[in-house]
């Protein structure tokens, strides 16, 4: 019981950490007025948010790879403090940029941390569950995190949000300083052999998964407002019921993830999931003109979508055990990747086809994901197989 409240410390630091990443896109629109720039170049503050966190996650991850866990959650969380005090001081567009790179270094490295830390506090056969309820904080940041630092930016201006962030990080030291306790690092890997890693074919199908169930999701989640407005004709009065139904359903879905690939195992929870998140994405269409029917459907789709977010953690860290930070850290960084591919190719599938046609193409990134988890699992088996034969 005591190691399941530290994972719920964890969680919380995950909370804040997406907040900080997800916020941008709640207050576009503001950041955009007060700097005296335009929308679209306000939103590559997303786009170096998420390419600062790929890249640089891995490469420090490597560099720390010795140092005890807990010491690199404290001094990486220490410095998405700064930078979150840093947006609220400097001045102008390209010092908040030089802010938000150095806020997703940190933030890298305290999610992969707190995975990490949590996969190795748990009970033998709860891993996958611990991973989920630290995943689940991430998540509740599209759900809480977002409306509130909206209603803090409309009321006292967009900045405020990161004074609030960093004075929470400053509690969460505290908290991490007395209740975690030390945890010995990983073995340490060179940079040039931690990519080296994707030469196995497992790793590179691994990252597959992730990438193209992610990139499936990213493609049509980034347009699910205009897509419910102007395709499924839900009105605006219901738009802000539906997203939270929408956002509790990806909650559940974590958290039931975890618990799945616990008790019925990685490839069955993949499957299913997949195949469910799939399904409701070329149905959604199809649904259009029933409310009752769009509403299961997204419940549906959120639920499905997300009982894959920790059973894939967990399966990463299963492939090289010896190597589960850099595992977790190559996969944080597909998955940011994955986002921005998907946010891109969504945009080009919008502009080129129509709206409507983006669920379908979600689909198809999902229909590969799921290719790749079978060619991994008949890996895994034949490999099971020839260890026990010898």
């Amino acid at each position: 019981m005591q190691s399941t409240w530290k994972v719920y410390i964890l969680a919380i630091i995950s909370f804040l950490v997406g907040t900080s990443e997800y916020i941008i896109s709640g207050i576009l629109d503001q950041i955009a007025t007060t700097m005296g720039i335009t929308v679209a170049a306000a939103g590559q503050l997303i786009t170096v948010f998420s390419l600062a966190y790929a890249i640089g996650t891995p490469i420090l991850m490597a560099v720390t790879a010795k140092m005890d866990r807990r010491k690199l959650l404290l001094y990486s969380l220490g410095l998405f403090v700064v930078a979150n005090l840093l947006s609220f001081v400097l001045p102008g567009f390209g010092m908040f940029i030089a802010a938000r790179i150095l806020m997703a270094l940190g933030a890298g490295m305290v999610v992969v941390t707190a995975l990490s830390i949590a996969a190795k506090m748990a009970p033998a056969g709860k891993q996958a569950n611990s991973i989920a309820t630290v995943t689940m904080g991430f998540t509740a940041s599209l759900i809480i995190g977002i409306p509130l630092g909206r209603m803090i930016s409309s009321a006292y201006g967009w900045k405020t949000v990161f004074v609030g962030i960093a004075l929470a990080g400053i509690i969460a030291l505290i908290v991490i300083a007395m209740t975690i306790p030390r945890i010995k690092g990983d073995k340490p890997v060179p940079l040039l052999q931690q990519f080296a890693l994707l030469k196995k074919p497992e790793v590179a199908l691994g990252l597959g998964i992730t990438f193209f169930w992610l990139g499936g999701y990213s493609l049509a989640y980034t347009y699910i407002s205009p897509y419910l407005l102007d395709v499924s004709g839900v009105g605006e009065d219901m738009l802000s019921i539906v997203l939270l139904a929408f956002g509790i359903a990806s909650l559940i879905g974590s958290k039931i993830g975890g618990y799945s690939a616990d008790k019925k195992g990685i490839p069955f929870t993949l499957f299913g999931g997949m195949v469910l998140h799939m399904i409701s994405l070329l149905l959604l269409p199809f649904a259009a003109h029933s409310l009752i029917a769009v509403f299961a459907l997204l419940i549906l789709w959120s639920f499905a979508a997300w009982t894959s977010g920790p059973t894939q953690q967990y399966n990463l860290v299963t492939l090289v055990p010896e190597s589960s930070g850099v595992m977790l850290s190559l996969n944080q960084s597909t998955m940011q990747l994955a986002m921005a591919a998907g946010a891109g190719i969504g945009g080009v599938v919008v502009g080129q086809v129509s709206l409507a046609s983006i669920t379908w193409f979600g689909a198809a990134g999902v229909a590969i994901a799921i290719v790749a988890t079978y060619l991994l699992s008949r890996r895994s088996s034949v490999q099971t197989q020839v260890s026990v034969t010898e």
